[in-house]
Parts: structure tokens; C-alpha cells; sequence
């Protein structure tokens, strides 16, 4: 089974690794990381780069598609031949998936028009732009496309498809591996929970790095 992740520059590095962890203990899993041309892809910061093993064109039939996000998507909102090859892609795929703004890419190819559909809190308003319908949930799923809120929720979406695959046992036992157990030290990890201060802070500093990315795109 073929796990196509797509890599552009200034991806989010946990959108892709996270759902990777996951889904590549399922039986006879293939993952391969696929970006325009071959080589290593930076992530958003700058700090790390994975390697995609394939173009674009090497990879044209996978059977789950997932899609990260980062700042680097709104370079790629109207670049055509990596929309394409989503709209291509998603046509003969058992599964299409994105996390964090990788939904605004799968907006923009068109897959999303009127659907229920998530992505980082920040992004919400963007989705709309692109014609789907933001909910507030940490997955969502509209027919054969799982799309998860924001980077950390990659995790919880390939859980959900795990089950959705193959049954609650095997995602439990999926998530027993990876000792998936979250307790974080405090209970802020939404906008509805956070302080009012750290949402405010949060997102001045995002929508500087937004502004930064578009304009280097």
C-alpha cells in the first residue's frame, strides 16, 4: 500500500512525521515522500529537511494521500502542476488526507467546495476564502478525505484512518506502539482554552511568519 507524503518548501516537518509514524506500521505499507523534483525539502523554519524520494511524476497512484501544511502553502495556493497532481491523485486514492493547512491545498485544488472541513485554528477564515465550510474539530471527515486541525492533530487523524482501516484493536494497538499518551503541562492547546494573552501572542508572531513566507514565495 502506497503512502504518498507531499513535500514543498517551508512544510511543517510533525504534519508529515507524525502521520508517518503511524500509518507506517500498517501491514505492507510503502511510504514515500514526493515533492516536484527529488531532493531534500526544507521545513518552515529552516532548521531540518527531508529528502523526497520521488517527483511528482514518479508517483501518480497512491493509495493514501496525505498532505501537510506550513507557511510554505500559500506560495503553492496557485501553482498549478502540484494542484493538479492533488486533483489527479485524489481521483483514484482509498483515502486523501491533509493536516493543518494542508487543507487550504486541497481547498484549492477544488475538493473541499461547500464541505465541512478543518485546519489550524489561524487558518480557518482562509478555508472559507477557498470555498469550504471550517469546523471547530480536531478531524474531520467528508467521504474518503480525514483532515486533521492543527500539527499536532496529523497524530489523531492516521489513528482515526488506522481504524477506520483496519478496526479499533489495530489503532489501539497502533497507538500503544507509539505510546501515544498525551499529558501536557497545561491545557492551552486551543484558542477556547488558552489565555486571552497567549491567544493574542500567538497570533501576532503567526501572522508575522505568514507575512514573512508570502513575501519570499
Amino acid at each position: 500500500m502506497q503512502i504518498a507524503y507531499l513535500l514543498y518548501d517551508r512544510f511543517t516537518a510533525l504534519d508529515a512525521i507524525g502521520p508517518h509514524d503511524v500509518l507506517s506500521q500498517i501491514p505492507g505499507a510503502e511510504p514515500v515522500f514526493v515533492a516536484e523534483e527529488a531532493g531534500p525539502i526544507e521545513n518552515e523554519s529552516r532548521t531540518m529537511s527531508i529528502v523526497a524520494q520521488k517527483s511528482l511524476s514518479e508517483v501518480t497512484a497512491p493509495q493514501i494521500l496525505v498532505v501537510p501544511g506550513g507557511f510554505g502553502t500559500r506560495a503553492v495556493l496557485e501553482h498549478e502542476p502540484l494542484l493538479q497532481w492533488i486533483r489527479d491523485v485524489h481521483e483514484t486514492s482509498d483515502y486523501t488526507t491533509s493536516v493543518c493547512t494542508g487543507s487550504l491545498l486541497l481547498a484549492a485544488a477544488g475538493l473541499l467546495d461547500g464541505a465541512p472541513a478543518t485546519t489550524h485554528w489561524l487558518a480557518r477564515d482562509e478555508l472559507a476564502e477557498l470555498g469550504a465550510r471550517p469546523v471547530e474539530e480536531r478531524v474531520v471527515e467528508h467521504g474518503k478525505i480525514l483532515m486533521a486541525a492543527g500539527v499536532s492533530s496529523g497524530i489523531d487523524m492516521a489513528l482515526r484512518l488506522v481504524q477506520k482501516m483496519y478496526g479499533d484493536e489495530a489503532a489501539q494497538a497502533v497507538q500503544l506502539g507509539i505510546e501515544y499518551d498525551p499529558d501536557p503541562p497545561f491545557d492551552a492547546g486551543s484558542p477556547d482554552k488558552a489565555p486571552a494573552a497567549i491567544v493574542e501572542l500567538v497570533t501576532a508572531a503567526f501572522e508575522a511568519r505568514e507575512a514573512e513566507a508570502t513575501a519570499k514565495a
